[in-house]
């Protein structure tokens, strides 16, 4: 197997360390640089298996810092960028919309930058794989899928973000010839997910007996994939994807926000010993998102079809593979909601 050195970013991140880790494993001779700013989303705790593994490397460093970047591109000469790193809340980003804008515009276009004058002259080998979202595609009113040629019509500063770095990236081969591949996703679940995302935040507010904050009526349809199968997917782009092309990755797992917190909910009293229904008690409606797309769904049969990948799990298997973890890892989460987990990287990396 050719020897690849990669850098991943956002790598300290939900997904990030999940496809960090399964590079890391499962591709030995490869060199893999996990870059991450560090932000309340990513957390090292996450990567603790594999942080001494011979072929990983952590970098602390800010895509927006243009300079640092160079210099890490021109230290270590990758052959390739795997691009995950994100402000990813839509909340987050209706509260403030300049650090999507800079994180996930700027920091993308900047990460373009420095893989340019690295590899310019010498595209061959090369790969910048940039990894998106379904929510660039705007909203679902009338049935059907997203397809790879759907058009796009972000709604949200966060998707309206992606949605400009997913084009400079193409304009990028157009008019450079990197070599690219994007993917668009369906929403993501399973271990090391932040708490302010919906499904980690009810399980921890089940186990704590909190509310549990429904938008609206709950109406709002999300297709679910969980996030190992996400990182099964991107190694199976990675490697075999054609040059210029997009693919969406979904789950084939459509679930009504309602419908799958009473899932989590039912999933929850059963291996917490409640009396069924139990859990459903904390469900409370709460004004709207400004904004909120009402259906994402994602027609996954492109990737399935020319590259042989399909989802393992659906989704009732997943969420009870999801809570246990999180049952079982208490700490981490205790961690995370009181924001201890940010002094990990200080005891682990200072002074290296």
């Amino acid at each position: 197997m050719t020897k690849r050195k990669i850098l991943i970013t956002g790598g300290a991140g939900f997904i990030g360390s999940h496809v960090v880790r399964l590079f890391v494993n499962k591709y030995p001779d490869y060199e893999i640089y996990n870059l991450d700013k560090l932000t309340y989303a990513g957390n090292l705790k996450n990567l603790t298996d594999i942080e001494n593994a011979p072929n990983y490397h952590f970098v602390k460093i800010d895509l927006v810092d243009a300079l640092a970047l160079t210099n890490l591109f021109n230290e270590h000469q990758f052959d390739s960028v795997i691009h995950l790193a994100a402000e990813s809340h839509v909340d987050r980003s209706i509260t403030n919309p300049l650090e999507f804008v800079m994180t996930n515009v700027v920091g993308t276009v900047n990460l373009l930058n420095a893989a340019k004058e690295c590899w310019k002259g010498n595209m061959e080998g090369k790969l910048f794989y940039h990894v998106s979202t379904d929510e660039v595609y705007g909203s679902l009113h009338d049935g059907g899928f997203f397809l790879e040629t759907t058009p796009y019509d972000p709604q949200s500063p966060y998707s309206a973000s992606k949605a400009s770095s997913d084009h400079f990236v193409r304009a990028y081969q157009n008019t450079y010839k990197i070599p690219v591949v994007l993917t668009n996703c369906s929403n993501n679940y399973g271990p090391n997910q932040f708490p302010e995302k919906l499904v980690p935040l009810f399980i921890n507010n089940i186990r704590n007996n909190k509310p549990l904050p429904v938008y609206g009526k709950g109406e709002n349809v999300r297709d679910w994939l969980y996030v190992v199968d996400h990182a099964r997917a991107i190694d199976v782009v990675y490697h075999n994807g054609k040059i210029g092309e997009t693919y969406n990755i979904g789950g084939f797992n459509e679930w009504t926000n309602l419908g799958l917190i009473k899932v989590i909910c039912s999933t929850m009293d059963k291996i917490l010993g409640r009396p069924v229904g139990e859990s459903e008690k904390l469900i409370t409606y709460v004004t709207d998102r400004a904004g909120h797309d009402l259906r994402y769904a994602i027609d996954a049969n492109k990737i399935m079809k020319e590259l042989g990948w399909e989802p393992s799990l659906q989704f009732e298997e997943g969420i009870e593979k999801t809570i246990n973890w999180y049952m079982d890892n208490q700490q981490w989460m205790d961690e995370v909601t009181s924001g201890d987990y940010a002094n990990y990287y200080d005891t682990m990396y200072k002074g290296r």
